[in-house]
Protein backbone atom coordinates (compact mmCIF):
# COMPACT_ATOMS: atom_id res chain seq x y z
CA UNK A 1 0.00 0.00 0.00
CA UNK A 2 1.69 3.54 -0.90
CA UNK A 3 2.85 5.23 1.99
CA UNK A 4 -0.28 8.12 1.48
CA UNK A 5 -3.10 5.62 2.27
CA UNK A 6 -1.32 3.66 4.73
CA UNK A 7 -1.09 7.16 7.05
CA UNK A 8 -4.75 7.70 6.20
CA UNK A 9 -5.92 4.10 7.48
CA UNK A 10 -3.68 4.11 10.16
CA UNK A 11 -5.49 4.00 13.95
CA UNK A 12 -3.61 7.05 15.20
CA UNK A 13 -4.14 9.24 11.82
CA UNK A 14 -6.39 12.15 12.20
CA UNK A 15 -9.31 11.11 9.85
CA UNK A 16 -9.04 7.68 12.34
CA UNK A 17 -8.71 9.32 15.10
CA UNK A 18 -12.61 9.75 15.94
CA UNK A 19 -13.78 6.11 14.23
CA UNK A 20 -11.09 4.84 16.98
CA UNK A 21 -13.15 5.62 19.60
CA UNK A 22 -15.89 3.16 19.22
CA UNK A 23 -13.23 -0.03 18.56
CA UNK A 24 -13.90 -2.23 21.91
CA UNK A 25 -12.22 -5.46 20.05
CA UNK A 26 -8.10 -5.10 19.96
CA UNK A 27 -6.57 -7.79 18.54
CA UNK A 28 -2.59 -8.37 18.17
CA UNK A 29 0.59 -10.54 16.58
CA UNK A 30 4.21 -10.10 15.87
CA UNK A 31 3.78 -10.59 11.72
CA UNK A 32 4.34 -6.59 11.74
CA UNK A 33 7.30 -4.53 12.47
CA UNK A 34 8.20 -3.71 16.00
CA UNK A 35 4.86 -4.74 17.46
CA UNK A 36 5.44 -4.09 20.97
CA UNK A 37 5.44 -0.32 19.79
CA UNK A 38 2.17 -1.06 17.87
CA UNK A 39 0.89 -2.62 21.07
CA UNK A 40 2.32 0.55 23.29
CA UNK A 41 0.86 3.35 21.20
CA UNK A 42 -2.65 1.97 20.39
CA UNK A 43 -3.49 1.78 24.36
CA UNK A 44 -2.34 5.06 24.59
CA UNK A 45 -4.35 6.40 22.00
CA UNK A 46 -7.63 4.33 23.23
CA UNK A 47 -10.76 6.72 24.11
CA UNK A 48 -12.96 4.24 25.24
CA UNK A 49 -14.57 3.35 28.24
CA UNK A 50 -14.29 -0.28 28.29
CA UNK A 51 -12.96 -3.17 25.68
CA UNK A 52 -14.40 -6.35 24.86
CA UNK A 53 -11.18 -8.30 23.74
CA UNK A 54 -8.02 -8.11 24.00
CA UNK A 55 -5.80 -10.31 22.15
CA UNK A 56 -1.79 -10.62 21.88
CA UNK A 57 -0.29 -13.36 20.38
CA UNK A 58 3.45 -13.04 19.71
CA UNK A 59 5.03 -16.42 19.36
CA UNK A 60 8.18 -14.84 17.59
CA UNK A 61 9.59 -12.14 19.68
CA UNK A 62 10.29 -12.37 23.61
CA UNK A 63 8.17 -9.28 24.65
CA UNK A 64 9.36 -8.51 28.19
CA UNK A 65 7.29 -9.80 30.95
CA UNK A 66 6.66 -6.80 32.79
CA UNK A 67 5.08 -4.99 29.52
CA UNK A 68 2.91 -7.97 28.83
CA UNK A 69 1.74 -7.89 32.30
CA UNK A 70 0.94 -4.02 32.21
CA UNK A 71 -1.36 -4.76 29.00
CA UNK A 72 -2.81 -7.21 31.13
CA UNK A 73 -3.29 -4.70 33.76
CA UNK A 74 -4.47 -2.03 31.53
CA UNK A 75 -7.13 -4.47 29.68
CA UNK A 76 -8.64 -5.47 33.15
CA UNK A 77 -8.89 -1.75 34.40
CA UNK A 78 -11.25 -1.30 31.52
CA UNK A 79 -13.42 -4.19 32.27
CA UNK A 80 -12.06 -6.62 29.46
CA UNK A 81 -14.63 -9.33 29.19
CA UNK A 82 -12.64 -11.95 26.90
CA UNK A 83 -8.69 -11.95 27.15
CA UNK A 84 -6.29 -14.28 24.71
CA UNK A 85 -2.83 -14.07 25.61
CA UNK A 86 -0.20 -16.15 24.11
CA UNK A 87 3.54 -15.11 24.14
CA UNK A 88 7.18 -16.93 25.12
CA UNK A 89 6.89 -15.56 28.39
CA UNK A 90 4.41 -14.63 31.13
CA UNK A 91 3.67 -12.75 34.13
CA UNK A 92 0.05 -12.41 34.91
CA UNK A 93 -0.75 -9.38 37.09
CA UNK A 94 -2.61 -9.94 40.56
CA UNK A 95 -5.54 -7.81 39.16
CA UNK A 96 -6.70 -10.37 36.60
CA UNK A 97 -7.03 -12.72 39.15
CA UNK A 98 -10.11 -10.89 40.52
CA UNK A 99 -11.49 -9.68 37.75
CA UNK A 100 -15.00 -9.28 37.87
CA UNK A 101 -15.78 -9.49 34.18
CA UNK A 102 -13.94 -11.87 32.59
CA UNK A 103 -15.78 -14.60 31.19
CA UNK A 104 -13.32 -16.39 29.10
CA UNK A 105 -9.28 -16.14 29.24
CA UNK A 106 -6.86 -17.70 27.13
CA UNK A 107 -3.02 -18.17 28.05
CA UNK A 108 -0.57 -20.08 26.20
CA UNK A 109 3.43 -20.32 26.38
CA UNK A 110 5.53 -21.02 23.57
CA UNK A 111 8.07 -21.33 26.14
CA UNK A 112 9.21 -23.07 29.01
CA UNK A 113 8.93 -20.55 31.58
CA UNK A 114 5.77 -19.75 33.51
CA UNK A 115 6.34 -17.63 36.49
CA UNK A 116 2.72 -16.30 38.49
CA UNK A 117 0.87 -18.27 40.27
CA UNK A 118 1.21 -20.35 43.44
CA UNK A 119 -0.18 -21.36 47.13
CA UNK A 120 -0.08 -17.56 48.10
CA UNK A 121 -2.03 -16.11 45.02
CA UNK A 122 -5.93 -16.60 45.72
CA UNK A 123 -8.36 -16.45 42.31
CA UNK A 124 -12.00 -14.96 42.16
CA UNK A 125 -13.24 -14.71 38.96
CA UNK A 126 -17.05 -15.11 39.06
CA UNK A 127 -17.93 -14.81 35.85
CA UNK A 128 -15.59 -16.38 33.69
CA UNK A 129 -17.12 -19.89 31.92
CA UNK A 130 -14.63 -20.36 29.04
CA UNK A 131 -10.70 -21.17 30.32
CA UNK A 132 -8.00 -22.27 27.89
CA UNK A 133 -4.93 -22.60 29.31
CA UNK A 134 -1.50 -24.20 27.60
CA UNK A 135 1.36 -24.67 29.96
CA UNK A 136 4.66 -26.53 30.53
CA UNK A 137 6.36 -27.14 34.31
CA UNK A 138 4.33 -27.68 37.02
CA UNK A 139 0.92 -26.58 34.60
CA UNK A 140 -1.60 -28.29 37.33
CA UNK A 141 -0.87 -26.34 39.87
CA UNK A 142 -1.47 -23.29 38.23
CA UNK A 143 -4.26 -24.56 36.24
CA UNK A 144 -6.36 -26.25 39.29
CA UNK A 145 -5.20 -22.50 41.02
CA UNK A 146 -6.99 -20.90 38.32
CA UNK A 147 -10.43 -23.32 38.32
CA UNK A 148 -10.81 -23.50 41.72
CA UNK A 149 -11.35 -20.00 41.33
CA UNK A 150 -13.71 -19.73 38.72
CA UNK A 151 -17.80 -20.81 40.17
CA UNK A 152 -19.57 -20.87 36.93
CA UNK A 153 -16.63 -22.52 34.22
CA UNK A 154 -18.64 -24.60 31.98
CA UNK A 155 -15.61 -25.19 29.53
CA UNK A 156 -12.31 -25.96 30.17
CA UNK A 157 -9.36 -26.74 27.91
CA UNK A 158 -6.24 -27.77 29.18
CA UNK A 159 -3.00 -28.76 27.01
CA UNK A 160 -0.10 -29.54 28.89
CA UNK A 161 3.58 -30.15 27.57
CA UNK A 162 5.15 -31.50 30.35
CA UNK A 163 3.69 -32.48 33.40
CA UNK A 164 6.70 -33.00 36.03
CA UNK A 165 6.02 -36.07 38.02
CA UNK A 166 2.30 -35.20 39.01
CA UNK A 167 0.35 -38.53 39.94
CA UNK A 168 -3.38 -37.62 40.75
CA UNK A 169 -5.46 -35.24 39.11
CA UNK A 170 -8.91 -34.89 40.15
CA UNK A 171 -11.33 -33.01 38.22
CA UNK A 172 -14.45 -32.00 40.63
CA UNK A 173 -16.07 -29.74 38.68
CA UNK A 174 -19.85 -29.52 38.80
CA UNK A 175 -20.35 -26.66 36.32
CA UNK A 176 -18.57 -28.06 33.71
CA UNK A 177 -20.09 -29.00 30.25
CA UNK A 178 -17.27 -29.52 27.75
CA UNK A 179 -13.51 -30.83 28.49
CA UNK A 180 -10.85 -30.90 26.65
CA UNK A 181 -7.26 -32.19 28.27
CA UNK A 182 -4.23 -32.65 25.83
CA UNK A 183 -0.67 -34.11 26.52
CA UNK A 184 1.59 -32.49 23.95
CA UNK A 185 4.40 -35.32 24.86
CA UNK A 186 6.00 -36.81 28.20
CA UNK A 187 9.61 -36.26 29.11
CA UNK A 188 9.62 -38.64 31.75
CA UNK A 189 8.31 -42.16 31.68
CA UNK A 190 5.26 -40.84 34.35
CA UNK A 191 2.09 -42.81 35.16
CA UNK A 192 -1.12 -41.07 36.79
CA UNK A 193 -4.31 -40.73 37.14
CA UNK A 194 -7.37 -38.62 36.33
CA UNK A 195 -10.41 -38.42 37.96
CA UNK A 196 -13.39 -37.22 36.27
CA UNK A 197 -16.23 -36.09 38.84
CA UNK A 198 -18.25 -33.70 35.93
CA UNK A 199 -21.48 -34.62 37.12
CA UNK A 200 -22.88 -32.35 33.91
CA UNK A 201 -19.78 -32.81 30.85
CA UNK A 202 -21.61 -33.29 27.65
CA UNK A 203 -18.72 -33.37 25.80
CA UNK A 204 -15.24 -35.12 26.16
CA UNK A 205 -12.16 -34.55 24.09
CA UNK A 206 -8.46 -36.68 25.09
CA UNK A 207 -5.57 -36.05 22.81
CA UNK A 208 -2.02 -36.23 21.85
CA UNK A 209 0.30 -38.81 23.96
CA UNK A 210 -1.76 -41.13 26.57
CA UNK A 211 0.20 -42.17 29.83
CA UNK A 212 -2.77 -41.60 32.49
CA UNK A 213 -5.08 -44.13 33.96
CA UNK A 214 -8.63 -42.53 33.71
CA UNK A 215 -11.22 -43.02 36.89
CA UNK A 216 -14.86 -42.03 35.76
CA UNK A 217 -16.67 -41.02 38.64
CA UNK A 218 -19.43 -39.48 37.50
CA UNK A 219 -19.85 -38.68 33.48
CA UNK A 220 -24.26 -39.15 33.82
CA UNK A 221 -24.56 -36.46 31.38
CA UNK A 222 -21.87 -37.25 28.91
CA UNK A 223 -23.23 -36.98 24.89
CA UNK A 224 -20.38 -36.79 23.08
CA UNK A 225 -16.44 -37.59 23.35
CA UNK A 226 -13.38 -37.78 21.06
CA UNK A 227 -10.46 -39.43 21.38
CA UNK A 228 -7.55 -38.16 19.49
CA UNK A 229 -4.12 -40.48 20.54
CA UNK A 230 -0.93 -40.30 18.55
CA UNK A 231 0.77 -42.57 20.89
CA UNK A 232 0.04 -44.99 24.39
CA UNK A 233 2.72 -45.82 27.05
CA UNK A 234 0.27 -48.80 27.31
CA UNK A 235 -3.02 -49.84 25.31
CA UNK A 236 -4.76 -51.16 28.32
CA UNK A 237 -5.03 -47.89 29.21
CA UNK A 238 -6.55 -46.55 26.10
CA UNK A 239 -8.86 -49.66 26.33
CA UNK A 240 -9.62 -48.41 29.94
CA UNK A 241 -10.68 -44.70 28.50
CA UNK A 242 -12.80 -46.12 25.84
CA UNK A 243 -14.83 -48.07 28.55
CA UNK A 244 -15.44 -45.03 30.77
CA UNK A 245 -17.21 -43.08 27.26
CA UNK A 246 -18.85 -46.66 25.76
CA UNK A 247 -22.01 -44.86 27.01
CA UNK A 248 -21.96 -41.76 24.27
CA UNK A 249 -24.42 -41.18 21.72
CA UNK A 250 -21.47 -39.34 19.53
CA UNK A 251 -17.81 -40.65 19.22
CA UNK A 252 -15.06 -39.87 17.27
CA UNK A 253 -11.71 -41.85 17.00
CA UNK A 254 -8.34 -41.44 15.91
CA UNK A 255 -6.24 -44.38 16.92
CA UNK A 256 -7.65 -47.98 17.38
CA UNK A 257 -5.71 -51.12 19.93
CA UNK A 258 -6.71 -53.58 17.25
CA UNK A 259 -5.33 -56.47 19.55
CA UNK A 260 -7.27 -55.04 22.34
CA UNK A 261 -10.80 -55.94 23.39
CA UNK A 262 -12.83 -52.98 22.76
CA UNK A 263 -16.38 -52.60 24.65
CA UNK A 264 -19.48 -52.16 23.05
CA UNK A 265 -20.85 -48.83 22.50
CA UNK A 266 -24.42 -50.00 23.15
CA UNK A 267 -25.66 -46.01 23.19
CA UNK A 268 -23.44 -44.58 20.14
CA UNK A 269 -25.40 -43.55 16.97
CA UNK A 270 -22.66 -41.75 15.25
CA UNK A 271 -19.09 -42.54 15.16
CA UNK A 272 -16.33 -40.55 13.42
CA UNK A 273 -13.03 -42.87 12.26
CA UNK A 274 -10.46 -40.20 11.47
CA UNK A 275 -6.88 -40.49 9.60
CA UNK A 276 -5.12 -43.85 10.26
CA UNK A 277 -7.22 -46.11 10.13
CA UNK A 278 -6.85 -49.50 8.47
CA UNK A 279 -9.58 -50.85 6.52
CA UNK A 280 -9.42 -54.29 7.33
CA UNK A 281 -10.03 -52.80 11.14
CA UNK A 282 -13.05 -51.43 10.48
CA UNK A 283 -15.56 -54.00 10.28
CA UNK A 284 -13.63 -55.62 13.78
CA UNK A 285 -14.49 -52.12 15.41
CA UNK A 286 -18.12 -51.47 13.73
CA UNK A 287 -19.11 -54.63 15.59
CA UNK A 288 -18.66 -53.11 19.11
CA UNK A 289 -21.14 -50.16 17.76
CA UNK A 290 -24.62 -52.41 17.03
CA UNK A 291 -27.07 -49.40 16.67
CA UNK A 292 -24.74 -47.17 14.79
CA UNK A 293 -26.71 -44.97 12.16
CA UNK A 294 -24.49 -42.83 11.14
CA UNK A 295 -20.43 -43.26 9.71
CA UNK A 296 -17.94 -40.74 8.74
CA UNK A 297 -14.81 -42.33 7.24
CA UNK A 298 -11.75 -40.23 6.78
CA UNK A 299 -8.81 -40.89 4.80
CA UNK A 300 -8.15 -44.68 5.58
CA UNK A 301 -4.33 -46.18 5.83
CA UNK A 302 -3.38 -47.89 2.76
CA UNK A 303 -2.93 -51.77 3.77
CA UNK A 304 -4.12 -54.86 2.21
CA UNK A 305 -7.91 -55.83 2.23
CA UNK A 306 -9.43 -58.72 2.84
CA UNK A 307 -13.02 -59.37 2.36
CA UNK A 308 -14.28 -60.41 6.10
CA UNK A 309 -16.82 -63.72 6.09
CA UNK A 310 -19.11 -61.70 8.08
CA UNK A 311 -20.77 -58.14 8.37
CA UNK A 312 -21.48 -56.38 11.71
CA UNK A 313 -25.13 -56.29 12.78
CA UNK A 314 -25.35 -52.68 12.59
CA UNK A 315 -24.26 -52.29 8.58
CA UNK A 316 -27.35 -54.75 8.32
CA UNK A 317 -30.17 -53.53 10.38
CA UNK A 318 -29.18 -49.84 11.30
CA UNK A 319 -26.62 -48.24 9.28
CA UNK A 320 -28.42 -45.06 7.29
CA UNK A 321 -25.63 -42.33 6.74
CA UNK A 322 -22.45 -43.31 5.09
CA UNK A 323 -20.04 -39.88 4.41
CA UNK A 324 -16.44 -40.81 2.98
CA UNK A 325 -14.08 -37.93 2.69
CA UNK A 326 -10.31 -37.25 1.35
CA UNK A 327 -11.13 -40.90 -0.75
CA UNK A 328 -8.53 -41.37 -3.41
CA UNK A 329 -9.86 -44.19 -5.45
CA UNK A 330 -6.62 -46.72 -4.27
CA UNK A 331 -8.24 -50.27 -4.03
CA UNK A 332 -8.48 -50.71 -0.39
CA UNK A 333 -10.83 -47.64 -0.38
CA UNK A 334 -12.98 -49.50 -3.29
CA UNK A 335 -13.19 -52.37 -1.84
CA UNK A 336 -14.11 -50.93 1.69
CA UNK A 337 -16.37 -49.11 0.30
CA UNK A 338 -17.68 -51.98 -1.97
CA UNK A 339 -18.08 -54.04 1.66
CA UNK A 340 -19.63 -51.72 2.92
CA UNK A 341 -22.41 -50.65 -0.03
CA UNK A 342 -23.07 -54.13 -0.66
CA UNK A 343 -24.04 -55.35 2.89
CA UNK A 344 -25.69 -52.35 4.15
CA UNK A 345 -29.52 -53.08 3.80
CA UNK A 346 -31.16 -49.79 4.89
CA UNK A 347 -28.64 -47.38 3.43
CA UNK A 348 -29.96 -43.93 2.30
CA UNK A 349 -27.57 -41.22 2.35
CA UNK A 350 -24.51 -41.67 0.97
CA UNK A 351 -21.46 -38.94 0.58
CA UNK A 352 -17.81 -39.39 -0.99
CA UNK A 353 -15.54 -36.71 -1.30
CA UNK A 354 -12.31 -37.26 -3.19
CA UNK A 355 -8.74 -36.27 -2.67
CA UNK A 356 -5.95 -35.28 -5.33
CA UNK A 357 -8.47 -37.17 -8.89
CA UNK A 358 -8.84 -35.45 -11.80
CA UNK A 359 -12.37 -34.89 -13.44
CA UNK A 360 -12.39 -38.45 -16.04
CA UNK A 361 -11.07 -40.17 -12.44
CA UNK A 362 -14.24 -39.02 -10.11
CA UNK A 363 -16.82 -40.23 -12.76
CA UNK A 364 -14.92 -43.39 -13.15
CA UNK A 365 -14.79 -44.27 -9.57
CA UNK A 366 -18.89 -42.77 -9.21
CA UNK A 367 -19.96 -44.69 -11.94
CA UNK A 368 -18.54 -48.03 -9.71
CA UNK A 369 -20.29 -46.59 -6.60
CA UNK A 370 -23.27 -47.16 -8.38
CA UNK A 371 -22.62 -49.97 -9.42
CA UNK A 372 -22.05 -51.36 -6.06
CA UNK A 373 -25.50 -50.00 -5.00
CA UNK A 374 -27.34 -51.59 -8.12
CA UNK A 375 -25.54 -55.11 -7.20
CA UNK A 376 -27.13 -54.60 -3.75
Amino acid sequence: MPTKYAVRTSILSKRWRYSWMFVTNLDFDDIHIDPIHIVDRALESYQMSKVELFRVHFSKIRAPESKVSSWIDWAVRLNVRELDIHVIRLELPLSLLTCKTLTKLSIGLSGRRYNVLGPQSPVNLPCLKTLDIVLWKTPFLIAFNLIHGCPVIEDLSLEVKDCGDEKLFKYNIPTLKRLKLTYAYVINDVKNTVVLNVPNLEYLFVGGVLYSSFVMEDLSSLIEASVSIRETTDCSLLVDLLKGISGVQSLSLQYFPHRQRLPVFSNTKHLELKDLWEPKLIPKLLDRFPRLQHLCIEKPKECLWRDPKWVPACIRTSLTTLKFSKCNGRKYDMELLKYLLRNAEVLKTVTITWEDLHKEEKRRFAAQMHNFLRAF
